[in-house]
This record gives structure tokens, sequence and C-alpha cells, in this order.
């Protein structure tokens, strides 16, 4: 099982894949195009390393304001995230990405990656942060149910 992380821009879109033990993202390309509402090619793509690296889910990086509300962008890209479902078959998960974009430079930035050469990698970047987010919040999310059903099987071994 892999999942696949996408950030969704007018102009590019930012992919990274899940190992197959959902423990770590890393970056595989920036899809571009020339206009924004031109995304047959780019669903295209996608469907093609959906296959080339056998995903079974999405996640789709959601671009919130700061302030928390819903802007014209997360228009665009829930509609991109219907267009995906409907021709990938996949669950496409959505994703807080505030910040990643400033983050992802940062992290350039600390590596010595010139300023100039810094907007080529950025979207791949933000795409990794936000698929290992998601994967580990999911990662948090099973480790304590497991924890959980641990207690609980340690309360019920305790009444016998």
């Amino acid at each position: 099982m892999r999942i696949m992380g996408l950030d969704f821009g007018s102009k590019t879109v930012g992919v990274a894949i899940s190992d197959p033990l959902l423990i770590c993202a890393q970056g595989i390309e920036i899809i571009r195009r020339k206009e924004e509402n031109k995304q047959r090619q780019t669903l295209a793509r996608i469907e093609a390393l959906i296959e080339e690296y056998q995903v079974d889910e999405i996640v789709l990086g959601l671009p919130k304001n700061m302030n928390d509300t819903l802007g014209p962008r997360v228009e665009k890209t829930l509609e991109f995230k219907d267009k995906l479902e409907r021709r990938t078959g996949l669950t496409v998960h959505t994703w807080d990405e505030r910040l990643t974009t400033v983050a992802a430079d940062k992290a350039m930035m600390e590596a010595g990656i010139r300023r100039e050469n810094r907007k080529e990698y950025v979207d791949e970047i933000a795409a990794v942060l936000i698929l290992q987010g998601f994967l580990d919040m999911r990662r948090n999310t099973a480790g304590q149910a497991l924890s959980a059903d641990s207690r609980q099987e340690e309360c019920s071994g305790a009444e016998e």
C-alpha cells in the first residue's frame, strides 16, 4: 500500500509518494501545465504515477486561509479533488496545508539552496510535507487506538 501526496497549485502540482510501510514521504516530481484550467494532462500523469507506484489513496493539500476561512483556491482544490476521485476511483483525503510552502522554503534555505533555485522545488517539497503530516497523523491515531485496545485488554484481564 502506498499513499500519494499532492500540492495542487494554479500551474503546478507537487507530487510525493509514501514508502510501502507508510512511514515516510518522498518527493517524486512536479507536474507543470501552461494554463490553470487545462488539467487533462495533469490528471493523466497522476493516473500514470498511481499505476507505477501502486497507490491506494491520495492526500491533497487544502489551502485554507490563515484565519481558517475557505477562499477561491479551496474551491478550485475541491473541484480538482472531485475530478481525481471520479477519474481514479481512489479515496482522496484533504489535508490542511497552511504554511507548508513557507516550511518548504525554510528547509531549502537551511539546506543552502540558492533563492533562484528554490522555486523549482518548492511544490514538490510542499507535497512531501503534506503527505508526511498525514502519515504521521495516521500513525499516531493508530498508535492511540492500539494503546486503547491494550488498556482495554489489560482491564478485561484484571476482572477475571
